[in-house]
């Protein structure tokens, strides 16, 4: 019975230290993988917009030039146009005119710059002090442009103003604009 006794317990021993070796490293010939991604993906493109700049027409720090300028601009998703014009103040240079005459001493004839507007050929007449003519003031003077109305500054109709001018400008844009929206 012994050799009964030592061939179990040996048998049981070798069955235990043969499956230990074994059961630590399996072999596996089947292999599946799932993978489950649930998640938020946002593309942000950074680039300017398509734009119309408009020029900027002025003189810049040379506050000595009598211009104005208008422009303006307009951009859809197709097209962009932009436009601008610089106009002459006449006025302006009346005046810049007549104050370079004054500062060189000419008084006289910058006071003559002046009548050429008819709304200060008016206000010299009623103030008592009329426009200079053919070199005489005064009283004379008075006589002269009595005698000769043909020459004393006429309201000039036919000529655009600046106000004018820069509402054509205005028009134009605002056409533009218009038919920029049909796009």
């Amino acid at each position: 019975m012994k050799w009964l006794f030592y061939g179990i317990f040996g048998g049981i021993a070798l069955a235990l230290l043969v499956n230990k070796v074994y059961a630590a490293d399996p072999i596996v010939t089947d292999n599946t993988t799932t993978t489950t991604t649930n998640g938020k993906m946002e593309t942000t493109v950074k680039s300017p917009p398509p734009s119309a700049i408009s020029p900027q027409f002025s003189s810049g720090s040379n506050s000595d030039l009598c211009t104005v300028g208008a422009s303006g601009a307009v951009q859809t998703q197709i097209l962009g146009i932009s436009i601008g014009s610089t106009f002459t103040e006449e006025n302006c240079i009346r005046l810049k005119n007549a104050k370079t005459l004054y500062d060189m001493g000419m008084k006289v004839a910058a006071v003559s710059v002046m009548c050429q507007d008819k709304k200060v050929f008016d206000a010299m007449l009623h103030a008592g002090t009329p426009c200079p003519y053919n070199g005489l003031i005064g009283q004379e003077a008075r006589l002269g442009w009595e005698t000769d109305k043909a020459v004393a500054p006429q309201e000039e109709n036919n000529e655009p103003t600046a106000e004018d001018k820069r509402n054509k400008a205005l028009g134009i844009m605002a056409a533009i604009f218009g038919s920029a929206i049909l796009f």
